[in-house]
């Protein structure tokens, strides 16, 4: 729906997606903008190529596809995306554990892979709100590549838009940071407030861009409370 809202802003302004349509929705935007739709099947690969070629040309591209598929096309995005800093957008569905989609469908890999790209801004939004004006950000207001990363399913109790900072304070606190990003911050919020029970107050640091980090937030917080855990549900290497 996002994205359909989206081609009303620029003429220019494309969808590709890897034989996944209905699961990434993009199916919507089909249905909508059929000229402004292509589908290039199981080769998401294919997929990053064209959509360079497609942004060298003035247009702007947006490429829906599962994080363990984008895996296919890092090399793609290192030469044909990276190398002429193209404004090439990655919608990257399934970020993080995945669950009954099953151990090969894990997104645990794309935190890392991403933040090697030169130029790559990697968006980590928390709820649909939060998706919908990252995108926007990523899509309108940003020059480079870029890939807003989002869980399979929906979103949890926190639904607030923390705003387009790279990070924000959620809860302040004065004896421990906690640090996390997307939708595990739920997780962070439930457990800073069981430590609050326990007599502990845990200052919370949301990410809301990962890559490039921009530390110094959490620096600030940990000056003051002297402790950090971060918290992700990726891969630890990376």
């Amino acid at each position: 729906e996002a994205l359909v809202e989206l081609s009303n802003e620029h003429d220019d302004f494309v969808v590709l997606d890897a034989d996944l349509a209905a699961a990434t929705q993009t199916g919507k935007f089909k249905a909508a903008r059929p000229d402004r739709f292509f589908d290039v099947g199981i080769a998401e690969g294919c997929a990053v190529s064209m959509a360079a070629g497609m942004a060298k040309q003035g247009a702007v591209p947006v490429v829906a596809v599962y994080s363990t598929f984008l895996q296919r096309a890092y090399d793609m995005l290192l030469h044909d995306v990276a190398l002429d800093r193209l404004h090439v957008v990655l919608a990257v569905d399934r970020a993080g554990l995945v669950g009954e989609d099953g151990e090969t469908h894990q997104g645990v890999f794309d935190v890392s892979y991403l933040n090697s790209v030169p130029g790559m801004r990697v968006y980590a939004p928390a709820n649909f709100a939060e998706l919908k004006a990252m995108l926007e950000e990523a899509v309108l207001r940003w020059d480079g590549p870029a890939a807003v990363r989002y869980p399979r399913g929906g979103e949890g109790e926190y639904r607030e838009d923390s705003g387009r900072a790279p990070a924000a304070v959620l809860r302040r606190g004065s004896h421990i940071t906690l640090v996390s990003y997307g939708v595990e911050i739920n997780d962070v919020l439930q457990a800073a407030r069981l430590l609050e029970e326990r007599g502990v107050e845990a200052e919370v640091v949301k990410l809301n861009i990962i890559t490039p980090l921009d530390a110094a937030p959490v620096l600030d917080s940990v000056r003051r409370t002297g402790a950090l855990l971060v918290a992700e549900d990726s891969v630890s290497a990376g």
